[in-house]
Order: C-alpha cells, then structure tokens, then sequence
C-alpha cells in the first residue's frame, strides 16, 4: 500500500473525526489570555488551515467535535498541580464557562452536527472527557488533530488518541504553538513517530475527491 492510499484509507470520511483543539476565543481569539499563542496560532495560517478543514469535513460528512477548555467562576474542580495551572489563575482573560472565550473563535464554523466537548479540568483534551466514548459510538477509529497548542494540549490528544488505539492524522500547518520552532520541533521528533504527519491541502483534497467521487454536487 502505498503513502497515499494509507493516507486516505486513514481519512475515510465515514471512520474519521476531525478534532479541533481549543480553537476558542479566550485562546485563539483577539481578546486572549495568551496572546503570544493566538498571534502566532494566526500568523503561521494555523487557525485558517482549521477553519478550512472544518468546512470540507462538514461538506465531506467527517465527524467535526471541537474540543474546549473552560472552568467555573469559583473554579472548583480545577486542577491546581501543576505550573501551569497556576499561572493560568493570574491571567486576565479566563475560560469560564457561558462567556465569550469559550466560544469557538472565527473564522472556524459549527455546524448543527458537531460536538462541542468541554472539560473543566486536566491538560488532555481527551482522557477524562467525553471525546472517547462519541468517536466509538459514531464508529470513528481515525482522528485528525488540529489547533493548538503544540506545547501542551495538542501532544496529549495525540498520545491517548494513539493509546486507546485510534490511528492519528496531524496537518502539520494546522496546529501551532510558541515558540514558532518548537511546533516544528514537536511535529518531527514527537508527533512523527505516533501518527500520520501530512498536510491540510492533502487532507482537504481526499475527502473533497471522495465527496465529488460519491456524487456529491
């Protein structure tokens, strides 16, 4: 079997999900809580190239779940073991459920049906949620990862993707993180090893090939 044809048996638009990872206004949007991440989620094309896998999957019939991040206002729940978490406490804008930086951030659509799976606690936008349990009752076993970041959340749905053996796609120029580098970095010396690495025109380009080979208009 060759590269491409493993490819597209992998984006079989009625066993694959399209997962978006925090495309959320309070992450990727203008009003950010990380800026530094949501300029270069922009600047890189990163959040287009989502937006624009997101279209072809809903014209295609591929499953689209966006996987959000949020808390409480009082915040209980939320874990505090980590830097990170208690870095994220002191920030200016918070991800707090029904506001404005839960919302998934444009130019990226949802549509009636998708899934929009919120978790209100750990870095994983998988273990722990409800993401697992969807993909099996759809009859989803391959998984396209996109958004962001690079640095954190994107490498923990791939591996308990891989883990609860679902086969993995990255679109390399859908995913982004700070520095610009280190995403590189990640894709080749991390991501590279556990999933199938390729591109979002290639993507897009299978599952639109497909649609317009079953007739679709």
């Amino acid at each position: 079997m060759s590269a491409y044809e493993r490819l597209a048996a992998q984006l079989e638009p009625a066993s694959t999900a399209l997962l978006t990872v925090e495309c959320q206004e309070g992450v990727v949007g203008a009003d950010s809580a990380l800026p530094e991440l949501a300029a270069e989620a922009r600047k890189s094309g990163a959040l287009r190239q989502v937006a624009r896998l997101v279209d072809a999957a809903h014209h295609a019939g591929v499953q689209v779940v966006h996987a959000i991040a949020e808390r409480r206002p009082d915040g209980r729940g939320a874990n505090h073991n980590a830097r990170l978490f208690r870095a994220a406490e002191r920030l200016p804008v918070q991800q707090v459920s029904g506001t404005r930086a839960v919302r998934v951030a444009d130019p990226v659509e949802v549509a009636d049906s998708d899934f929009v799976v919120r978790r209100l606690h750990g870095l994983s936008p998988v273990s722990g949620t409800d993401v697992d349990a969807l993909l099996r009752n759809l009859g989803c076993r391959n998984v396209v990862v996109t958004g962001v970041s690079a640095n954190v959340a994107i490498p923990n749905a791939v591996f308990d993707l891989v883990n609860l053996g679902y086969q993995v796609v990255v679109p390399a120029d859908a995913i982004a993180g700070v520095p610009a580098d280190y995403t590189q970095a990640m894709v080749q010396h991390t991501l590279a090893l556990v999933s199938t690495v390729t591109r979002s025109d290639e993507v897009r380009g299978l599952w639109l090939r497909g649609r317009q080979a079953g007739g679709g208009s």
